[in-house]
């Protein structure tokens, strides 16, 4: 996006995308989209914006026809997978000089590849905080999806998530967890970071003691600089080749209320470049724990002909031939079953603005039990290609999400992120909220 902070300082957009047309509008019409919009905005925002839109009116409406039935598109991350979607269908690019932000914020034909506070979901510690609450606000309405297991905190259907705390301000409840099982292994990840940046693993309460003073400021020594979350590393994971993988599975949200969310069928395993160790001696090889692209590509056996990847097809063959394809089945239905129950988790705080739909990217481990674990999910989640076949399942990604969010001829419309008759083609319809 050109200038974001300008206009639509409320909404952090890293590699937005905005997709639009400058169709006539009635006077109405026109209205109601202005007045919906400035809501989203600070509030010490909204006057100033909503003078800047009511002064652009006379100018969109005069427009040429031609002006008017033309695509185009705003984008400030430059990735061959989206420019060239993009081309294909015949759009142009908005430049610097087109006012885009200014312009194409009275239009209620815009479509924009965020939700406002998308950070409900993809910030660490608010993802648990919610997942919290939901479980929580189940068990008051005593939905029986919210029974507990056997152990103490443990649930039987939501148990998706390891056990985690936020730091510093659960530090008291982490260290009474600690010491229930004090060999445990925890790992330690920066809130607001990602790509594996700030991590480390810790498997004794003086380490983290340690951390606590390096993070004070020398300003104020009670201020912690950044909040972490700290939890139960999943210790015995799904190995192949005794490496330990994850899985990234892409998600499309068009509508948090209602939810309705689609599944990108052509996800893919990371692998870790060094074989597994839980030895004290390998706590701190990032090559054996951590599976992201950004830490692996610097060892010395990462491979850049596949990128350390496997696809979540070829996981599926191996597991059926391996354990069978009943449990491999069983594994796939609870993948869906976390995606769906973390999405409901965060829907009721999530400002669902009609002119939004996002592309989540979910990771998410599973263990030798064939269990899978949420890590984490991401809100900008990467496009750059690392092989061949990483650039042609991006293209797709891109592709298919275009064919969901936009109708067959193209031109989006108030409604269009609601309809049902969108071609699909490499998603799956995971979830979809039946109104009464």
């Amino acid at each position: 996006m050109v200038h974001p902070t300008k206009i639509r300082t409320s909404i952090s957009l890293s590699s937005a995308v905005e997709i639009n047309t400058t169709s006539a509008l009635a006077n109405h019409a026109i209205e109601a989209a202005t007045e919906e919009m400035v809501q989203t905005f600070q509030p010490e925002l909204q006057v100033d914006i909503k003078a800047k839109i009511s002064a652009l009116v006379s100018e969109v409406a005069t427009s040429s026809t031609a002006d008017r039935s033309k695509m185009s598109y705003c984008t400030d991350l430059d990735k061959s997978v989206l420019i060239s979607n993009f081309e294909k269908r015949g759009w142009s690019q908005a430049g610097p000089d087109d006012d885009w932000n200014t312009k194409q914020s009275l239009c209620s034909l815009l479509t924009i590849n965020h939700f406002p506070n998308h950070y409900e979901l993809s910030r660490k510690d608010l993802l648990v905080k919610n997942i919290k609450r939901y479980r929580k606000e189940l068990e008051r309405e005593k939905d029986p999806l919210a029974e507990r297991g056997d152990a103490p905190g443990k649930y039987i259907y939501l148990d998706f998530i390891p056990v985690t705390f936020v730091l510093p301000a659960d530090y008291n409840m982490f260290v009474e967890e600690y010491r229930k099982s004090p060999q445990s292994t925890w790992i330690m990840k920066p809130c607001g970071k990602s790509q594996g940046a700030g991590i480390f693993l810790i498997n004794k309460l003086s380490k983290l003691k340690r951390w606590s003073r390096e993070s004070k400021t020398p300003f104020n020594p009670t201020l912690v600089k950044e909040s972490y979350v700290i939890s139960r590393y999943i210790e015995n994971p799904l190995l192949i080749g005794g490496k330990k993988f994850d899985l990234r599975m892409y998600v499309l949200v068009t509508s948090f209320r209602p939810l309705k969310a689609y599944l990108f069928k052509l996800g893919f395993c990371r692998f870790c470049t060094v074989k597994y160790d839980t030895s004290i001696q390998e706590l701190d090889n990032l090559y054996v724990h951590l599976t992201n692209v950004s830490v692996q590509k610097h060892g010395g056996e990462y491979n850049c002909m596949h990128g350390g990847k496997l696809s979540v097809q070829n996981l599926r063959l191996f597991l059926e031939g391996t354990r069978g394809k009943q449990v491999t089945d069983n594994l796939f239905s609870n993948i869906c079953w976390l995606i769906v129950h973390s999405l409901k988790a965060v829907a009721p705080v999530m400002a669902n603005d009609r002119h939004c739909f996002e592309c989540y990217g979910y990771d998410i481990i599973i263990d030798n039990g064939l269990k899978p674990w949420l890590v984490e999910v991401n809100a900008s989640p990467s496009l750059t290609s690392t092989t061949v076949n990483d650039r042609i399942l991006k293209y797709k990604l891109i592709d298919n999400i275009i064919s969901v969010v936009l109708p067959p001829d193209g031109i989006p419309d108030s409604h269009c992120l609601a309809k049902t008759g969108a071609i699909i083609q490499d998603f799956d319809v995971e979830h979809q909220d039946v109104k009464e």
